[in-house]
């Protein structure tokens, strides 16, 4: 079991530059990321997403990429662009006669167009960085990934104290269900008597369906018997490797389901107490899942 919560840092530096990968997640009920890079590696960003999406399957995620020189001031080269820096030239004495502008067009004014000087971040082609980014990419997701292991052992440890307290609630209720028709049939009993009606002047037959037809309503086997499964599911969910989030989260809203439809059958105070324990362990539970991946 993961959290959805970590970070990591990888970096990689190669022909005289380097690149610095920082990933982040935090908490999402579908996958996003979100990527920031700079512009000469703006090519590779779908490459980056697909090595996460292969790894992370839940949460938000926020990547930056950085490049620069691996030492300031040192291997870094440039390039001058001559034909752009030709029609530079030509279009900026074109525009100085149009509007009648004294003085030449310098070289100073063509340095100073996008493009003409060139650093060899911008020269290199994107794909040339790639295996220096993958490098830096895959460090950065290892050490986000192990932060999400930690976290998700200390998830796992609370999901199965929450769901022992839900587990025991659950046990008491059985344990208290037989009973609850039993205690219906003398609380009918009392209040015939206490009419002046002797009760064994109405024919038993009535009292029986009036017996069952409060059994068969208040029955609640069924809801027990849909949550006990519901239990083993997340004992084996908690056993596998893969991720878990979204069918904990599935498991807490049926089973918040089944004890909201014992609670309005029960028709009994002591059960109707515990109900409202196990809906209060359940959001707990169904908050904590929100954490894991």
């Amino acid at each position: 079991m993961k959290s959805m919560t970590g970070y990591g840092r990888g970096e990689c530096a190669q022909d005289g530059f380097k690149i610095t990968v920082e990933v982040s997640s935090v908490n999402r009920r579908q996958s996003e990321v979100v990527v920031y890079t700079p512009r000469e590696l703006e090519l590779l960003e779908s490459q980056l997403r697909d090595e996460i999406n292969r790894q992370v399957s839940r949460g938000r995620l926020t990547v930056r990429v950085t490049l620069h020189a691996a030492e300031k001031g040192a291997g870094t080269k440039i390039r001058l662009n001559l034909p752009l820096a030709k029609a530079y030239g030509r279009e900026l004495e074109r525009l100085a006669r149009e509007l009648k502008l004294t003085g030449p067009v310098t070289l100073e004014h063509i340095l100073r167009a996008p493009g003409v000087v060139q650093t060899e971040e911008e020269v290199t082609e994107a794909e040339d960085f790639w295996p220096a980014m993958h490098k830096a990419l895959r460090e950065a997701l290892q050490q986000l990934l192990r932060m999400r292991e930690r976290e998700g052992a200390h998830l796992e440890r609370d999901l199965r104290m929450r769901m022992g307290l839900v587990r025991k609630i659950a046990s008491r209720i059985q344990k208290h269900a037989p009973r609850v028709v039993r205690l219906y049939q003398q609380q009918l009993l009392t209040r015939i008597r206490r009419a002046g009606i002797d009760p064994m002047g109405i024919s038993d037959p009535r009292i029986l369906q009036e017996v069952a037809f409060f059994a068969d309503r208040s029955d609640i086997s069924e809801e027990l018997t849909r949550l006990q499964s519901h239990f083993q599911q997340f004992e084996e969910c908690v056993r596998g490797k893969e991720p878990v989030g979204r069918t904990l989260d599935f498991l807490a809203q049926e089973m918040n389901r089944e004890v909201n439809t014992i609670g309005s059958k029960a028709n009994d105070s002591r059960i109707s107490r515990e109900v409202v324990q196990l809906k209060a362990e359940l959001e707990k539970f169904r908050e904590q899942v929100q954490n894991v991946e």
